[in-house]
């Protein structure tokens, strides 16, 4: 007995004249649908097949036998159920619903555009037959809708790879940091920041009074203050509601210079 441990979907990457040239052999969804299982080829070779547990064998796909030869799977036909809309008061909604109760008990499914395909169940087909539908038994290859996650991808071995997300990943991170407004901020260029802008403003006011030198003429904080700053006059101007957190290390929380003081004791009277 000759052993296979290698399947190939749909012959993938296989010149044409070698997938004419393989044996065949024709598997039922039953035998398809294990990892291990003995069959007889077109040649009549008998093969032992050794696949990794889970994988489902799909008419098509290409068995890699241990002497480098292959084989190609064929769908056997079996007795199925097809379900189509009544021709009378149906419609093609129909269909969808009877999907969705058969997925509900987890029944295996063949779907295509007219009609649905499961395998032969007499309490199945009456409630289909009560949703107004009709039922009749055929011989037909069965190829069930594969498991959303399940490595092979929908039921007729589809394996696109292509993932739809595109790359776009909308996380638009535009990395603002608003230094693209330097130039016209508070220019009043175009660009209007307000209370309802939704702008998220953590510019962080380092005020270096370095540079307010020039501007401040006499910035006057303190009762110390010897030149107060003129009323209108240009520059920055604060007060108690500039909310500039003043903590500029530039001396004005120093307390003033204590007052000496001098004590003269009273005299008694007649002294």
């Amino acid at each position: 007995m000759l052993t296979a441990n290698k399947l190939m979907p749909q012959g993938r990457g296989l010149a044409p004249v070698l997938l004419k040239r393989a044996a065949t052999v024709e598997l039922d969804w039953d035998v398809r649908q294990k990892s291990r299982f003995d069959a007889t080829d077109s040649t009549g070779r008998h093969l032992g097949i050794f696949l990794p547990r889970g994988t489902v064998v799909r008419g098509g796909d290409v068995l890699v036998v241990e002497d480098g030869s292959l084989v190609r799977v064929l769908a056997a036909p079996q007795a199925v159920l097809r379900i189509t809309p009544c021709a009378e008061h149906g419609t093609p909604f129909d269909l969808t619903r009877a999907a969705y109760h058969l997925g509900n008990r987890h029944v295996p499914i063949e779907l295509h555009p007219e009609y649905l395909q499961i395998e032969p169940d007499h309490v199945l087909a009456d409630m289909l037959r009560s949703q107004h539908l009709t039922v009749r038994e055929v011989q037909a290859a069965f190829e069930p809708e594969g498991g959303a996650y399940g490595a092979q991808g929908g039921g007729h071995g589809h394996g696109h790879g292509h993932h739809h997300d595109h790359g776009h990943a909308h996380a638009h991170a535009h990395g603002h940091g608003h230094d693209h407004h330097a130039a016209g901020h508070g220019a009043g260029a175009g660009h209007v920041h307000g209370p309802g802008c939704g702008h998220d403003h953590g510019h962080e006011h380092k005020h270096d009074h370095g540079r307010h030198t020039a501007a401040h003429a006499g910035h006057a904080h303190g009762p110390s203050a010897t030149a107060p700053v003129p009323h209108g006059a240009p520059g920055h101007v604060h007060g108690p509601d500039c909310r500039h957190g003043h903590h500029h290390g530039d001396g004005h929380d120093a307390a003033p210079a204590p007052v000496a003081m001098q004590f003269h004791p009273r005299r008694p009277a007649g002294a």
